[in-house]
């Protein structure tokens, strides 16, 4: 197993998970973080590409996902999201570092990453921000890699439809009034962000509204972003040859 990662499927005892895989369904495989060994070679095999939508919603940041929305990369997100999987936060935290490192390629250059804010029902119903787990994995994982990252959280969500229920205009305009700025948080924020490249991190990106509405948000509190990067970009989103530059 690559260095960058044992530490994110091995470095802690065995927690009691259940018997399936969450990538393949598999059972009575050996499992770390309730993965299969098959299936974290396929995670471990995918390689950070640039992603954008046609057309590109006003505001959207470059963006690198680490994969497709589809197969292991898919399962594993739906069992973390949907199913209670939460230990599968760290190991899904240092692979988004793979991409929070393609889209920042200094490494000389600190990195702040914002992650996209769930509304509280979907905090609610997945026991935490999951996003915001996954993004404090990241930043830990860039760490040890000696990059110098951290995590902040200068936006809250609003209360809004599921996503997954719109097409694209819905989302564009969901997007547009579903988020706000913590006046409290943006003053450290802007002063963490001086020296650093700011990344939006998210999950999932399909149309970018999500991304669009909170980079121009941050843009009037003087926050540029640098750019984004995800885990999965859906499958209307081509991946573009490789050598293609970001």
């Amino acid at each position: 197993m690559p260095g960058w990662l044992a530490g994110a499927w091995a470095d802690l005892a065995d927690l009691v998970l259940p018997t399936d895989c969450a990538g393949c369904a598999a059972a009575g495989a050996a499992l770390r973080y309730g993965v299969c060994p098959s299936c974290i070679a396929a995670l471990e095999a995918l390689t950070p590409f640039a992603t954008r939508p046609t057309p590109a919603p006003p505001g959207m940041p470059r963006c690198v996902a680490l994969g497709g929305y589809d197969g292991v990369l898919r399962e594993v997100l739906l069992g973390y999201k949907e199913r209670g999987r939460y230990t599968l936060s760290r190991p899904l935290g240092a692979l988004l570092a793979r991409a929070v490192a393609e889209a920042s390629s200094d490494a000389r250059t600190p990195v702040l990453l914002l992650p996209v804010p769930a509304t509280a029902a979907a905090a609610r119903r997945r026991h935490g921000d999951h996003v915001w787990r996954f993004a404090r994995h990241a930043a830990a994982e860039l760490r040890r890699s000696g990059r110098t990252a951290a995590v902040a959280q200068p936006v809250r969500a609003l209360p809004r439809p599921d996503s997954a229920e719109l097409d694209r205009a819905g989302r564009a305009a969901a997007a547009a009034t579903a988020f706000r700025l913590r006046a409290g948080r943006v003053p450290s924020t802007q002063r963490r962000a001086a020296r650093a490249a700011v990344v939006l991190v998210d999950d999932i990106v399909t149309t970018g509204a999500t991304l669009a509405a909170v980079r121009l948000l941050l843009a009037e509190a003087g926050l540029q972003v640098y750019a984004a990067a995800v885990l999965a970009a859906t499958a209307r989103r081509a991946a573009p040859a490789r050598g293609t530059a970001i």
